[in-house]
């Protein structure tokens, strides 16, 4: 498993994320977020049932794992919410199509998703995605983010920000490679 400590885009001491990953052959990958907010500064959005798919959740608190085809334009975005919602998009090439929300993809499907009294922990089949495309693990990158709905305002959070603004879609700061 493969950990970063993901960066604040500003600075704030009082919460620190660090973000895993691991796959599992043949198509499942495994996502885990571990929160420090001794403060308690976070807020969390309310618990629902059966982990539907909502549009936005990026709103409020919510969890981000984006990935990338190593010489490709195209990408997925999947946002993960604390309160068990989810969604899955799909992009042609950076931020297209514009639509908003963005073009739902179900080419990767949610296994697992559940709230822990330290973050959150995903499993997903990336079964569909990698097929269809004709993909080995060694084909992707992938990039972790989150936003985070804090008493001090939203806070962006990611393996690493190259721009002047924070950019999640932003290829470069997607480090981990398998």
């Amino acid at each position: 498993m493969a950990s970063y400590e993901l960066q604040a885009f500003h600075r704030l001491d009082e919460i620190s994320l660090v973000g895993a990953i691991e796959y599992q052959a043949p198509y499942t990958l495994n996502i885990g977020f571990w929160l420090r907010d001794p403060l308690q500064l976070i807020h969390w959005p309310d618990l629902q049932a059966s982990h539907p798919r909502h549009d936005f959740l990026w709103e409020k608190t919510c969890f981000e794992l984006f990935i990338g085809v190593k010489n490709e334009d195209y990408y997925r975005e999947i946002n993960l919410s604390p309160s068990q919602a989810w969604q899955c998009y799909q992009f042609e090439e950076y931020r297209y199509p514009e639509d908003m929300p963005p073009q739902a993809a179900y080419d990767i499907e949610l296994v697992n998703l559940q709230r822990t009294h330290y973050g959150l922990n995903a499993t997903l089949d990336l079964s569909l995605f990698m097929q269809k495309y004709q993909l080995k693990w060694q084909d992707l990158f992938i990039g972790l983010s989150a936003v985070l709905d804090t008493a001090k305002g939203l806070n962006f959070y990611a393996m690493q920000h190259s721009g002047r603004q924070a950019d999640f879609h932003n290829k470069r700061d997607w480090l981990h490679i398998f």
